[in-house]
C-alpha cells in the first residue's frame, strides 16, 4: 500500500514538474544573418581582408623585385655577397608564408570580433522574450539538432520583432 501511494505522488510530483517547463526553439544564425548590423559587419570584414590583401602583396612585390635583381647581379656578386642575398631572400619568403598563414587567422578573429555585439544584442533579446513567454528553455535549432521540432514553439519572429527585424517576403 505505502509503494502505491509513493509511486501516485512520484507520477504527481513528475507530471507538476513537467507542467512547469517551456521549452523554445531559435534560428539565431537566420535572426543574425538579417540584422542591419550583418552587413556592416561583412563590409568591415573585406576591408579588414583587403587591407591584410595589400600588405601581402607588398610583401610578395618586394620578395620579387629582390629575387630578380639577385638574379640579374647574381654574376658580379662575390661569394660572401651571394651568402647574404640567399639569406635574406630565403627569410622574406619564411616572412611571407608565415603571413600567409597568419591571415586566415586573423581574418577569423577580426570577424569573431566584429560578430560579438551582434551575438550579444541577440542574447539580451532571447533572454527578454524568454521571460516575458514564460520559457524555461530556449535551444537553437542551427546545425539540424533536432530531428523535429513543433513550430509553435519557435520563438525565433518573437525574437525578431524584439529587434525591430522584419523577415523578407518569400519567393
Amino acid at each position: 500500500m505505502k509503494s502505491k501511494i509513493t509511486m501516485v505522488l512520484i507520477a504527481f510530483l513528475s507530471t507538476v514538474s513537467i507542467a512547469q517547463t517551456k521549452v523554445g526553439t531559435i534560428d539565431s544564425e537566420y535572426i543574425v544573418s538579417l540584422m542591419p548590423e550583418t552587413k556592416i559587419v561583412i563590409e568591415r570584414s573585406q576591408a579588414y581582408g583587403a587591407k591584410l590583401d595589400s600588405s601581402f602583396a607588398i610583401k610578395v612585390e618586394k620578395f620579387q623585385t629582390k629575387l630578380k635583381d639577385f638574379q640579374d647581379n647574381q654574376e658580379t656578386l662575390s661569394d660572401l655577397m651571394k651568402k647574404t642575398k640567399n639569406k635574406e631572400l630565403a627569410e622574406m619568403e619564411a616572412d611571407i608564408k608565415k603571413y600567409q598563414q597568419n591571415g586566415s587567422q586573423l581574418m577569423k578573429l577580426k570577424q569573431n570580433e566584429l560578430m560579438r555585439p551582434l551575438y550579444k544584442k541577440l542574447s539580451e533579446a532571447i533572454n527578454e522574450v524568454s521571460i516575458a513567454n514564460n520559457f524555461t528553455q530556449v535551444l537553437t535549432i542551427t546545425g539540424n539538432q533536432f530531428a523535429y521540432v513543433d513550430d509553435k514553439f519557435d520563438i525565433t519572429k518573437l525574437v525578431m520583432n524584439k529587434l525591430g527585424i522584419k523577415e523578407p517576403e518569400k519567393k
